[in-house]
């Protein structure tokens, strides 16, 4: 073939080359000025989400009751992070965390987190409800039956029962444990029932993290713990009240915290929790409800909240 012949067509394809790359160019370029005039979906997403951080006792209760039918009933995303009240609190003020919403099982978390000293990281917060604290136990361990028949202390000392608590440093509920063991140790005159049962405060073969404690009681690795009522009747597992003179329970209070990233999303969790969805869930999983009391400076309170809480209950008693 002649080569003056092919020279059309050499012509035809670079032009056909030329036109496709630049209708690709064109295109890119179209794609991406769209891209970038629209939001950021991980933006978005982020100022949606309310991110509350929550007693470890509280874990069912608000991952699977509260969280979702606040999503349900406002649109929002709920993110939710569990542990000790304490350890929470810490982490807070060493700045290793944030959140919007805090909810401690102990009104004097809430004190360590107050004045400019603690970063003004609360104001206000709301006491709402209560949980006793109780002696959980798994129902098939070989030491049930002494457990169900014999006074709690007896049955905590025979000898090979594994007991599982929470760190009385991290937890209100571990701190409650050892200064309820440490009180029946006077009122029952056994100056070594708490060497028998617990060992010492922070004995490692005891302590757990409050959010997996649960776990290992249900697997069989423990065969009784200490835990708050909500927490056995959640996982329907067996309790044992402890007697009138030693009671303590865990005292559920609810901030905004002072650099929250999504204050009005706060405020919308806050509301969905102490209005009548909130509490009837709260009462469900074997929460006390009481009246509403605000600690703090009231003047803080948003107004809205401070209008809910006068609507369901009479104005909510206030201390300073």
């Amino acid at each position: 073939m002649s080569p003056f012949l092919a020279r059309p067509r050499l012509r035809a394809g670079l032009s056909g080359r030329l036109l496709t790359s630049l209708s690709t160019s064109l295109f890119t370029g179209l794609l991406s000025s769209l891209l970038f005039a629209l939001p950021s979906t991980s933006a978005q997403a982020a100022d949606n989400t309310v991110q509350v951080l929550y007693a470890g006792s509280l874990t069912n209760l608000m991952e699977r009751s509260i969280g979702p039918a606040f999503e349900q009933a406002t649109g929002q995303h709920f993110a939710g992070y569990a542990a000790g009240s304490n350890k929470i609190a810490n982490e807070l003020r060493g700045k290793l965390r944030r959140g919007d919403v805090f909810i401690s099982a102990s009104p004097k978390v809430n004190d360590s987190l107050s004045g400019s000293a603690n970063g003004d990281l609360v104001h206000w917060y709301v006491q709402f409800a209560a949980s006793p604290l109780v002696l959980g136990y798994n129902p098939h361990s070989r030491y049930a039956h002494q457990l169900q028949t014999q006074r709690w202390d007896a049955a905590l000392q025979i000898p090979g029962i594994k007991i599982g608590r929470t760190d009385p440093k991290l937890d209100p509920k571990g701190a409650l444990t050892v200064a309820m063991v440490e009180h029946a140790q006077q009122l029952y005159q056994t100056p070594d029932l708490m060497q028998h049962t617990l060992g010492d405060a922070e004995n490692p073969d005891q302590v757990l993290p409050e959010e997996t404690l649960l776990g290992r009681l249900q697997s069989g690795q423990l065969d009784a713990g200490f835990f708050y009522s909500t927490e056995t009747s959640d996982a329907k597992i067996p309790a044992i009240p402890l007697p009138a003179e030693l009671a303590s329970q865990a005292d559920y209070t609810i901030a905004i915290l002072g650099d929250a990233r999504n204050h009005d999303g706060a405020v919308s969790f806050v509301q969905f929790l102490l209005g009548p969805q909130g509490q009837a869930l709260l009462k469900q999983h074997g929460l006390t409800l009481i009246k509403p009391v605000v600690h703090g400076s009231p003047l803080d309170l948003p107004a809205s909240l401070q209008a809910l809480l006068d609507a369901a209950t009479g104005p909510a008693e206030k201390t300073q």
